[in-house]
Order: C-alpha cells, then structure tokens, then sequence
C-alpha cells in the first residue's frame, strides 16, 4: 500500500490525523479491530460538519436515513395438516429402533445398563490394581 488513497489522493496519515482530532473534541467514536480504524460520527460530529460545511439540517448522513423496502415481502410458507411434518417420522422411528430383535437404543446406556468390569493396567503409577512396585 502506498498510503494515500487510491478515490481521493489524500495520504491515510492526514485522514488519520484529522479524525484524531475529532475524536479529542467527542466528534467521532474510535474503534480499533484487526489492525484497523473504524470512526463513527456522533450527534455532535454531525452537527460540528453542518456547522463547518454551513450544510442545511435536513442533510442527514446516509447511514441515518432509513431505508425502504423496494422488495416485495417475503411470502409465508404454506401450513400444513396439523401432527408431524413428512420426513421427521422415520428419523424418530430409526433412532428408536436398535438393532432388529432388539430394545430401543435409549435403554441400553446409562449407569447400570451393562455390568461392570475392572481391568487393570490404565491410571496412573506401573502395574495393576494392588500390585506392589
């Protein structure tokens, strides 16, 4: 980057410099994300540039203005029968189905759904359970 702006001509350190300035006198708010400034005007900054620009009140910066809609709105999707929706009714059925022959896959975890065993040899310190080492 050669550090003026390509649009204006004008080097970033000027820009940089003069919305320092504002920002001293509460004309802009400063934000600093990923190695970049982002400025927003205040109410008083809006009012400072009308004043310096001698701009009439009804001059409001774009990003106040509110914007209409020039799209049609969104149509709503149609309802359907009450109860559930096609395509939900068989995932539910799969998912509580199991292996064939079997019980619903809820009831096979938990505490107290298989027996328990101990196996030595994992944890910490050398050997198994009880050994001495």
């Amino acid at each position: 980057s050669s550090g003026i702006n390509a649009e204006y001509g004008v080097p970033n350190l000027h820009v940089m410099k003069a919305l320092e300035s504002l920002r001293s006198r509460g004309f802009v708010r400063e934000q600093f994300a990923w190695k970049h400034y982002y400025w927003y005007l205040t109410n008083e900054g809006i009012q400072h540039l009308r004043d310096f620009l001698h701009l009439p009140s009804e001059i409001v910066p774009a990003t106040l203005k509110r914007q209409t809609r020039t799209e049609a709105p969104r149509p709503t999707r149609p309802k359907g029968p009450e109860g559930p929706r096609t395509g939900q009714a068989p995932e539910r059925e799969y998912r509580k189905a199991g292996p064939p022959g079997g019980t619903d896959k809820k009831s096979e975890v938990g505490a107290g759904s298989q027996q328990f065993e101990f196996r030595g040899g994992y944890g910490r310190g050398r050997g198994g359970f009880g050994s001495a080492a």
